[in-house]
């Protein structure tokens, strides 16, 4: 086995207990559910879109600069340059000097044009990331109906609508990921949650 080999085999691994304690105590918006459930979903979303270990690493890790105090150098230093900078590119600018209502439309908005013109393997992450988000907002929806959308910094659910919507017209343009049952999925939880 290459010493490459080895380092990719333990890469997941590390990624996991690194996520497991940046996000350490920290529960998903509005629930009692563990943070680190959402990562671990999102990885095993990925690993169905493919087996490349620093994608499904970084999407374990996906998170960590815009949620917790994780910063770029320090993934570098943990999982390399590839796996730091897919993670960032599945970050947004969250513009901590301003309220984070005042921002949501122009955050989204960016978000969408990277996805645009990303690269595959980061196209696999945000599909990862967002899918996993519209089980989760299908599901307490249906539990929750309108009060669900008080939980959020933008409580119209017409915005949120939009928003995945135009995440997947933006992830569609890769071939390899308009092939797989997880876009399939995405576009009809979406559907299903906001309508045509």
């Amino acid at each position: 086995m290459r010493e490459t080999d080895s380092f990719s085999g333990n890469l997941l691994d590390k990624a996991i207990i690194f996520a497991v304690n940046k996000h350490s105590g920290a529960l998903r918006k509005g629930t009692n559910i563990p943070y680190i459930v959402h990562p671990m979903e999102v990885a095993a979303i990925a690993a169905g879109i493919t087996d490349d270990l620093e994608v499904i690493a970084a999407a374990v890790l996906h998170d960590t600069l815009e949620d917790t105090e994780t910063t770029f150098p320090e993934l570098v230093e943990n999982f390399g340059e590839r796996v730091a900078l897919l993670v960032a590119a599945e970050s947004e600018n969250k513009r901590e000097e301003e309220k984070p209502e005042d921002t949501w439309k122009i955050r989204k908005e960016e978000t969408i044009r990277h996805l645009e013109t990303a690269e595959d393997d980061v196209k696999v992450i945000a599909l990862s990331d967002k899918l996993a988000n519209i089980r989760a907002i299908q599901r307490d929806f249906e539990n929750l109906k309108d009060k669900f959308w008080d939980r959020f910094n933008q409580k119209d659910p017409a915005s949120h609508g939009w928003y995945y919507r135009s995440v997947g017209d933006a992830l569609s343009g890769s071939d390899p990921i308009r092939a797989s049952s997880a876009f399939r999925e995405y576009r009809k939880r979406v559907e299903a949650v906001f309508g045509v």
